[in-house]
């Protein structure tokens, strides 16, 4: 299906790698979420991580707060089907353990884990081992001098945080570096994100922290995200839920779906239903939705309760339904294909996208 999406040409940045994903440069957009579960809980936290691999996670950041937390990191890194970020403050004992435990990135603050000698430590043996360093700068946590000069968090005062820890890691000639620039503030976030665009080469980590709910943060994310996005920025982005992290996969990829960025799993198209369907529209959505969450390909399903926008709307899916009486258009690729009663649609649909999805597959591994 076409998209006519007027999408400025993406910025340039450094390409680097987390583990085997590559991040900036002509790379996809990377989609990651965060585990909830303690870390020294070993075997719950690869079953959260392995429930978000299984809907397309491509990073996953996993936080250590203390020792026992870097110690399980070592089985978790085995048992682990993405690569991992480790997330840590203050303490660069943390971050080395877990480099030694083979976490495959960083998200640290140079300027906030003790002296010279411990960020170099560090740093060589980040470079040593070919691991990147993420400078997560919060407005929720800018330096006090910063605030002082500011008088509040502020998009200049983001951009000046990170590019104080960018020097540091510069001044040791480390440069596989990714930065974000967070904040629960839409504007101040892209504002930020704007300014920073054209100092520096590195690649962006995309996020609106602590947004909210799954509701109002998915909304929040989308627009914050979707503003950047348009503009060219962004490499690898977090939708900040206060849900199940699988959702903030969901959302992430409904958010470059929607922009025609990438797409991944099923795209359904539907209506938001009127007086004028001839089947339950949301009820038949909303089962079918969960019944192909397990899809990855790209497909475009269309469900449309009547037969006045059904037909085009159809035409234009890889898979459609248009509404009729007392059977409904089923159409393929474009082109009406049979007639279906509203019991068998769910049934024959879904065996239609798992037939598509097994080619696809097939394919590309041909």
């Amino acid at each position: 299906m076409a998209h006519d999406v007027l999408l400025r040409q993406r910025r340039e940045s450094r390409k680097i790698h987390v583990g085997s994903v590559p991040i900036g440069g002509d790379a996809p957009i990377a989609v990651q979420s965060m585990t909830n579960t303690p870390t020294t809980d070993i075997n719950a936290t690869l079953a959260q991580i392995s429930s978000l691999a299984e809907v397309g996670a491509d990073i996953v950041r996993v936080s250590v707060p203390d020792k026992d937390s870097a110690a399980a990191l070592s089985e978790i890194v085995k048992g682990s089907a993405v690569p991992l970020i480790a997330d840590i403050h203050f303490n660069y004992r943390l971050a080395l353990a877990a480099l030694e435990a083979g976490i495959q990135g960083l998200r640290i603050n140079p300027g906030n884990i003790g002296s010279r000698e411990r960020v170099e430590a560090v740093t060589k043996a980040a470079a040593e081992r070919g691991v990147p360093i993420r400078i997560g700068v919060n407005a929720g946590s800018l330096e006090k001098p910063l605030l002082e000069k500011y008088g509040e968090p502020c998009a200049d005062a983001m951009v000046e945080s990170a590019l104080g820890h960018v020097r540091i890691l510069e001044d040791l000639d480390f440069h596989d570096i990714k930065i974000s620039l967070k904040a629960s503030n839409i504007p101040m976030t892209v504002a930020a994100y704007r300014k920073l665009a054209a100092l520096t080469p590195y690649p962006f980590h995309l996020g609106i922290t602590e947004s909210g709910t799954l509701f109002s943060g998915s909304i929040k994310s989308a627009i914050g995200l979707g503003l950047l996005l348009v503009e060219g920025i962004g490499d690898t982005i977090r939708v900040s839920l206060a849900a199940n992290p699988v959702e903030e996969i969901r959302a992430g990829f409904e958010i470059l779906k929607a922009l025609g960025i990438r797409h991944h799993g099923v795209n359904i198209i539907a209506c938001p239903s009127c007086a004028r369907q001839k089947f339950e529209v949301i009820k038949m959505v909303e089962t079918l939705e969960a019944r192909l969450s397990h899809i990855h390909e790209p497909l475009d399903v269309a469900v449309i309760g009547c037969v006045v926008n059904g037909p085009g709307e159809a035409r234009e899916a890889d898979l459609g339904i248009a509404g009729g009486f007392p059977k409904h258009d089923l159409y393929r690729d474009g082109k009406p294909s049979e007639k279906v009663k509203s019991q068998d649609m769910i049934d024959e649909m879904v065996v239609d996208v798992e037939r598509r999805a097994a080619e696809m597959r097939a394919n590309k591994g041909n």
